[in-house]
């Protein structure tokens, strides 16, 4: 494509020739100037032209099916064709015949995940980008923002959300049935009991989650495992709908979050795993597996196959002490090494060009907003600034991606790293900062970056994981800076900081850069007024929009008295405020 091989070529180079492609980081003015081309996600394009000039095979007779499965905390290793134990003969047909994405990138937890796919903007730009959103945070996903439902809705498709929402609750507003969804089954939270569907945030702090549309499903507390009850529940939506009008069908499975809890029948082909974790999240998993089959089953029997699309995720790496593995991936759930955000996923639909490949393209889950939206022939308003692209062509066609780099995260009130300080980024960046950006093949890292160990599958051998099994790393001391060529070496086994100062230079100045975008974290302190007790044992909804107009009344006035009594001081003060000023200016 008239590029240097150092970017086009996908095999690795080694790492001791990443000089080669020290021009990727110099590159980041040109991606920004793609990225303000294509950062709408081609809205402007005729939607005939993603999929083929002629309405014959691989063009939709009309508007596709969308449905994106979410998976939950499932590792990068944990998929039949990546190697696993586990078995997984659905994902591994579905992929096999689809498209495999294997340079796709999420978010190292739920909530940034899921706010990033159903927005299409990095965390930075909602203010979540710090950790989740708790039970009892008086927070959500900013109701400012455009949802992925929202805009599909504008051009005819029927919403309807099964599984996990953990976008927020605290107001009636921040449901799932007010964001977008025609339809929504499922649970608020981020995690609970797949029978009782009943969650403990704290001591004394319990209750009942499991919700249909607006109102607690207390009709469906029959004890049935969340897995398979949400499949149930997809096939009824399925079975109701008319297969001639669009349908998006946003399914996020609690498995294999945890707790550990699977039906008996899933544990007959791992009794050997003497690993209790590992052993029911292959349950766990076998039964997702199951599942999926059942979905895609539906989807041929009610005649939706044909003109769907069907696009399956993770919504972060897997955590080793539930189960997970990431292998040969290093970290974890919760890390920005390449184990907590490197995902399993792919596309499976009859609309792809190009059937049975795999794409090594650059992807990002923010990238399913604006692919998705053109797809189904809608348009993405000009002031919506997107951080996704359009990445269709990339997917069913195997083009280049629009995509040059990826902002993992800035996350400005994480744990500071000790050592950190703007010398340690010369200047650019404070490295006590958690943050985490790739731009082409570089990756960088600074602060705390968390959980670094390789966990291989024999550290499942026990009752552990077994530390002793793992690969431990010692740094030295004071580090807070690190630096990595991902395409050849995407295990992070080789720190290049040292070896490239300008390569790292180049990746902190787009980190200040993006930084400048950000917006202010939202972070709140618990609400005791959250508690389920205070809510018919429902964890609900439980700020008032009436309490909010009393305050925000009583709020205005007495803003208009303090600035009544700062404009008296102030006229009184004048002199003396100027000569404060004046001699601090002068100490």
């Amino acid at each position: 494509h008239g590029q240097p091989s150092c970017w086009s070529s996908p095999q690795s180079p080694a790492p001791q020739d990443c000089h080669l492609c020290e021009a990727a980081g110099a590159k980041g003015s040109q991606g920004r100037e793609r990225k303000q081309n294509t950062r709408r996600g081609g809205a402007g394009e005729a939607p005939g032209d993603l999929l083929g000039e002629e309405p014959a095979a691989g063009a939709p007779r009309s508007q596709p099916h969308i449905i994106f499965i979410l998976a939950d905390d499932q590792g990068f290793r944990d998929v039949g064709y990546h190697g696993s134990e586990i078995r997984t003969p659905t994902l591994d047909k579905l992929a096999a015949e689809g498209v495999k994405l294997e340079n796709y990138y999420v978010q190292p937890m739920c909530t940034p995940s899921r706010s990033q796919l159903i927005t299409g903007k990095y965390q930075i730009h909602t203010g979540l980008q710090h950790s989740i959103i708790r039970p009892t945070q008086p927070n959500c996903l900013p109701l400012d923002n455009v949802t992925l439902p929202q805009k599909l809705k504008e051009v005819g498709y029927s919403t309807h959300m099964v599984g996990k929402w953990h976008l927020g609750f605290y107001r009636r507003e921040c449901m799932p049935t007010q964001r977008g969804f025609d339809s929504f089954f499922g649970s608020l939270l981020g995690s609970g009991d797949y029978y009782t569907h009943f969650k403990c945030d704290s001591p004394g702090i319990c209750g009942y989650d499991l919700y249909e549309n607006d109102n607690a499903a207390w009709d469906h507390d029959n004890g049935i495992y969340s897995t398979q009850m949400y499949t149930q529940k997809v096939q009824q939506i399925l079975a109701s709908h008319n297969p001639r009008k669009p349908i998006f069908l946003y399914i996020a499975y609690q498995a294999v979050h945890s707790p550990l809890q699977a039906p008996g029948r899933y544990f007959e082909h791992y009794r050997s795993i003497n690993n209790i974790n590992r052993r029911r999240y292959a349950a766990m998993l076998a039964c997702l597996d199951e599942a999926i089959n059942n979905v895609t089953l539906a989807l041929r029997k009610y005649g939706y196959y044909e003109n769907s699309i069907i696009i399956y995720s993770s919504d972060n790496g897997g955590q080793p002490m539930a189960g997970g593995s990431n292998w040969p991936l290093r970290g974890s759930k919760g890390t920005y090494w390449e184990g907590g955000i490197r995902a399993v996923g792919f596309v499976h639909s009859p609309l792809l060009k190009n059937k049975g490949s795999v794409c090594k393209e650059l992807v990002h889950i923010t990238d399913w907003f604006p692919t998705l939206i053109t797809l189904a022939e809608g348009q993405i308003d000009e002031d919506i600034q997107l951080d996704g692209y359009d990445v269709w062509e990339t997917i069913s066609e195997g083009r280049r991606s629009p995509r040059v780099d990826i902002l993992h995260n800035i996350d400005p009130i994480y744990t500071k790293a000790k050592n950190g300080s703007w010398a340690a980024g010369y200047g650019i960046w404070n490295t006590a900062i958690q943050s985490a950006i790739r731009v082409n093949h570089w990756k960088l890292l600074t602060g705390n970056p968390g959980y670094s160990d390789w966990v291989p599958p024999q550290a499942f051998s026990n009752a552990g994981p077994n530390r002793w099994h793992n690969e431990r790393v010692s740094w030295s001391a004071g580090k807070t800076v690190w630096l990595f060529n991902i395409t050849a070496d995407p295990y992070e086994r080789v720190d290049l900081s040292a070896r490239h100062p300008e390569v790292v230079k180049q990746l902190l100045r787009r980190l200040s850069q993006f930084n400048k975008t950000a917006v202010p974290v939202r972070y709140p302190p618990k609400d005791p007024r959250s508690n389920p007790k205070l809510n018919g044992g429902v964890w609900g909804p439980w700020f008032k929009e009436d309490e909010k107009k009393k305050k925000s009344d009583k709020s205005k006035g007495a803003n208009k008295q303090k600035k009544m009594k700062k404009k008296k001081k102030a006229s009184r003060k004048k002199g003396q405020s100027f000569h404060c000023r004046s001699r601090l200016a002068g100490g």
